[in-house]
């Protein structure tokens, strides 16, 4: 997995703080503060960590923690890696502005399989609204007054349109629509882990039940291309995190040598350095090894 990403390259932009805002109708929004600044990193760079820190806190909602505490994860997770980029990674295509209207392949969050452009853009512009006209196939977005923005729509050029919008600080996602996505990645994770942990006591319907869960796994394949930076790099185009945590997951996921586990003490996800660790750490096998001698003295007495 190490040498996979050694020589690949992507980018994506995350703000330096974030906030929860309720919209009109109530619903929860985590979008970048006024006052929040921007820069741009490689997410290839951090992807172990990306991949655990979304596993955990999609566990967070699997075992039903309080909201309140989700949304303090979600939270630093954005500040660390930046939104999910939703409104990309949703549509047949990210560039869906070039088109009269969006479409949609199924998914957890939108029912309609067509919406008009304006319509899916108040989904992820619940509070200012960019200033975008929008003529059939023809749309045109005019920034003003903000030479921040501005200056992130010029670096950000070899974007489609709507990922370029999607890192304006006017960009939010809903709290419902991040929280299910992270219990998804959890409960993939959990669903292979526990096949194989429990495979003898697996009926055969079981089996072929999360056989087939794991298949409906997945999305739009990335693009990528070729970079003659110090050496050819290859270049992940990816319009969405969401899609470059896909992708990360994926290889992760299938990778034997260092696999994924979950600690034995602490319970979190971490990346094994061998195939048979159990423990995230000396830390918590010390500790895991300090309580079951305490049991077991306990259980003399």
């Amino acid at each position: 997995m190490k040498h996979l990403f050694e020589l690949t390259s992507s980018n994506w932009v995350r703000y330096s703080e974030y906030e929860w805002k309720a919209a009109e109708d109530g619903t929860l929004f985590l979008t970048p503060t006024k006052t929040a600044q921007p820069s741009i990193y490689d997410p290839l760079s951090e992807y172990q960590r990306i991949v655990l820190d979304a596993i955990n806190i999609g566990r967070m909602g699997m075992s039903k923690k309080p909201d309140a505490e989700i949304q303090k994860a979600i939270q630093q997770f954005a500040v660390k890696y930046g939104l999910f980029g939703l409104m990309t990674a949703l549509p047949t295509t990210p560039s869906f502005m070039d088109y009269e209207a969006v479409y949609l392949p199924k998914n957890h969050f939108i029912k309609e399989e067509t919406m008009s452009t304006e319509d899916y853009l108040d989904l992820f512009f619940p509070f200012d609204k960019l200033d975008v006209i929008k003529r059939g196939v023809e749309s045109m977005w005019n920034i003003q007054n903000d030479r921040i923005m501005m200056a992130l729509a010029m670096t950000m050029t070899d974007k489609p349109m709507a990922v370029n919008m999607s890192f304006q600080r006017e960009y939010a996602e809903s709290y419902d629509w991040m929280k299910q996505q992270f219990i998804d990645w959890a409960f993939t994770y959990a669903n292979s882990f526990l096949y194989y942990e429990d495979y003898d006591m697996l009926n055969d319907d079981a089996r072929r039940i999360m056989q087939e869960s794991m298949a409906a796994f997945g999305g739009n394949a990335p693009t990528y291309h070729i970079a003659l930076l110090d050496k050819p790099t290859i270049v992940w185009d990816f319009h969405s995190l969401l899609l470059g945590i896909q992708m990360m997951f994926s290889f992760m996921l299938t990778d034997s040598d260092n696999p994924i586990r979950l600690c034995r003490h602490c319970t979190k996800a971490f990346v094994a350095s061998r195939p048979s660790a159990v423990f995230c750490s000396p830390q918590c096998k010390n500790k895991h090894n300090v309580y079951k001698s305490r049991a077991k003295n306990k259980n003399k007495e």
